[in-house]
């Protein structure tokens, strides 16, 4: 086991710093040779691209939180957003070097060629403008479920995932999506997970806390690996500042709802599902908020109704969202096993920079009647 613990930790380490690293040198490479520009000018472009990129790894690292707001949502935006760039450059890149490897591209497209980059900028500008055009439009996706166990009436959830609050996404942000929940009226609001980006600093600094308590109806949530990220108990203080109701490893009753919360699967020692269920959960419509959809069959096998879960993001941009959609056994939207309903949620908000390219931003309206 501590073999294991050690090799994903390299590989993880390989996937967040030596890939992106040699994607660096690759893309600064090309934009030296494509730029018909004198040697300081280009100089000066790759310089400022290679600045814009090691930020990123500034905010990780947490520095961020010295600086002042304004800068450090700066630093954020900038160093995040260029991870998504640099990634369409490669890919970009690597389809021009094959078609030049088969004959297809001339070797002159791709050296001090100012046609090349006038259309190689634009086309990137309105990639990314329509990406986060996308990622500003919060899709309403609506579920009817129905079930032959009681209720006194139809219950109206609203379901949301990974809103990532933090530096980029601020409380004005926030304050939209709240006015949206409540627009739909619902009975209860189920968060699984992700509530918070990385750090606790905007989050207490915008007061964001007040926000959550002008939903107009009670809130449970889960626990996601980022509430880790962001330092435990400042985010357990966060939950409770907002009137949040966290369930981590267990359940609550709201009506004739059993509402099932589970720690997140970067505690190792969370219990297993079948531990945190009353003996009487089948005679409740049950509903399960795990934020990382691995091993479904764990609901199913436990007689659970419904589970929402988020985590995946569905990649965030095409083409991660192929990697997710293999994965996961479902990365993204309605799913069913036996008689368990799923839902796997690609999130309201979003982790780095706000483009959304193949994927979508949601919430979720959830209809359960009696039948």
């Amino acid at each position: 086991m501590q073999i294991m613990r050690i090799f994903a930790q390299i590989m993880w380490m390989i996937i967040f710093f030596l890939l992106p690293l040699l994607g660096l040198a690759y893309c600064g490479w090309h934009v030296w040779a494509l730029l018909p520009l004198p040697r300081l000018w280009r100089a000066i472009i790759v310089g400022l691209c290679i600045g814009s990129f090691l930020l990123m790894f500034l905010n990780l690292s947490r520095q961020t939180d010295r600086m002042p707001l304004w800068v450090a949502r700066l630093c954020y935006d900038v160093g995040n957003s260029s991870l998504f760039v640099m990634l369409y450059l490669v890919i970009i890149f690597l389809v021009l070097d094959l078609g030049r490897l088969v004959r297809l591209v001339p070797g002159a497209w791709l050296h001090h060629n100012f046609y090349t980059s006038v259309i190689l900028i634009v086309g990137l500008f309105f990639i990314f403008l329509l990406g986060n055009m996308n990622y500003r439009h919060k899709v309403r996706e609506e579920l009817q479920v129905t079930t032959t166990k009681s209720f006194s009436r139809p219950l109206r959830l609203v379901m949301a995932s990974d809103l990532h609050l933090g530096y980029h996404n601020p409380r004005r942000e926030l304050a939209r999506w709240v006015d949206m929940i409540n627009a739909e009226q619902p009975d209860v609001v189920l968060i699984a997970g992700d509530i918070i980006d990385m750090s606790m600093r905007p989050l207490v600094e915008e007061r964001m806390a007040e926000e959550f308590h002008r939903l107009q109806a009670p809130v449970y949530a889960c626990l996601g690996n980022h509430e880790y990220f962001s330092g435990g108990q400042r985010a357990m203080q966060f939950y409770q500042d907002a009137g949040i109701h966290l369930l981590r490893d267990s359940c609550a009753e709201v009506g004739s709802l059993l509402i099932i919360g589970r720690d997140d699967r970067m505690n190792p020692h969370r219990k297993p599902l079948e531990g945190i269920l009353p003996a009487d959960h089948a005679s409740h419509f049950t509903i399960v908020l795990d934020h990382q959809p691995y091993h479904l069959e764990e609901a199913e096998q436990s007689g659970i109704d419904f589970q929402l879960s988020g985590h995946t993001h569905r990649g965030q941009v095409w083409p991660i969202s192929w990697i997710t959609d293999h994965v996961y056994e479902c990365s993204h939207g309605s799913w069913q096993r036996g008689q368990t309903r799923y839902y796997v949620s690609s999130g309201i908000g979003i982790w780095g920079g706000k483009f959304r390219i193949g994927t979508q931003s949601e919430y979720v309206v959830l209809q359960i009647t009696h039948i």
